[in-house]
């Protein structure tokens, strides 16, 4: 069985002309039989492809002949599956969004830790260890001692910091995520806040899990990638859990065995959080990706007739919610 190389990258440099790279790197990820999704934005690239290893290493190799990624760090594991159905380049506001305006992490950052120094550092007493990530990866696993902010998106942090760590600028901070940019971001965000020791996890979790011996590791449970894979372990190895597509958490053999489990529809988490209307749509779609998969045909098509319907509704949604608004009666002061 032919095994798909997969390589997670990011890099926060000066794109001004990022929109023109959209097509060229598209065109050449299309053209050597790569899946996965690119984000582009002033601030940098970040992404995840897939795909053959000699077209993966082409991707890459076309990239840093751009003098700006010449030196673009990347992160490879093995998938036996294609963990990606399609290739997209995205433009965005922010390569990872944080949603504060004016940070620039190539220019002002915390300082890199190496994973072989890693558990020293946060094995201080005087060192606050903190994971960046959101609570359905902190969910399957994380490092020992680490403050869990419990926060559903990356755009929560701030808040978390200023209610958490005001006053405490003088605290030694750790910060880790999956890998790397998250935290790299989150560092150069307290640094403009004024905290001076600020660290953070170079490579993050994947570059953790590669290079450390489980025996002698401090990483518990599994790390969530966002690919079919779900997530991997000690040596990037894909790891037990599934996904739930219906709320995107990962789900155990345990979860699926539950009464309140639905393929493709609910979860023991999520069954009673969405509609019947949801419910329906989600069943409908189920139904048309086992059809594909008989059929050995891709579901992607089912997936972007979803995707559509989806935003449809929120659509729609809105103008109902508007139209409420609009109709109620104004008091008077």
């Amino acid at each position: 069985m032919q095994k798909h190389l997969v390589s997670a990258l990011y890099k926060f440099v000066d794109l001004h002309d990022y929109k023109a790279l959209q097509h060229p790197i598209l065109d050449c990820c299309k053209a050597n039989n790569v899946m996965g999704t690119l984000l582009l934005a002033e601030e940098g690239i970040n992404g995840t492809i897939s795909g053959p290893e000699t077209g993966v290493n082409n991707v890459l190799q076309f990239l840093r002949k751009d003098r700006r990624l010449s030196d673009l760090v990347d992160k490879k594991s093995w998938a036996d599956d294609p963990p990606f159905y399609r290739m997209k380049v995205r433009l965005k506001r922010e390569i990872v969004t944080l949603g504060v305006p004016g940070l620039n992490p190539s220019k002002n950052v915390g300082t890199y830790v190496k994973p072989v120094d890693w558990n020293e550092l946060i094995s201080r007493d005087d060192v606050l260890l903190v994971d960046t990530r959101n609570d359905y990866e902190v969910d399957i696993g994380t490092f020992e001692g680490a403050v869990d902010p419990k926060t559903t998106s990356f755009r929560e942090l701030p808040t978390w910091v200023e209610k958490n760590l005001t006053g405490r600028n003088e605290t030694k901070i750790a910060m880790f995520c999956t890998g790397g940019i998250r935290c790299e971001k989150s560092t150069a965000y307290l640094r403009s806040l004024g905290y001076e020791e600020v660290y953070h996890l170079q490579g993050g979790i994947l570059k953790y899990l590669e290079e450390i011996p489980e025996e002698t590791s401090l990483w518990k449970g599994e790390c969530f990638v966002f690919d079919h894979r779900v997530s991997v372990g000690h040596g990037l190895k894909p790891g037990p859990y599934d996904l739930c597509h219906a709320c995107r958490h990962p789900i155990t053999e345990d979860d699926k065995r539950s009464d309140l489990y639905i393929k493709g529809v609910a979860c023991p988490r999520c069954h009673d959080e969405h509609s019947a209307a949801q419910k329906k749509r989600f069943a409908d779609r189920q139904k048309q990706i086992d059809l594909a998969k008989a059929r050995n045909e891709s579901h992607i098509a089912v997936d972007i007739k979803q995707a559509k319907a989806r935003k449809l509704e929120q659509k729609q949604r809105a103008r109902d919610l508007s139209q409420i608004k609009r109709s109620r009666p104004k008091t008077s002061a």
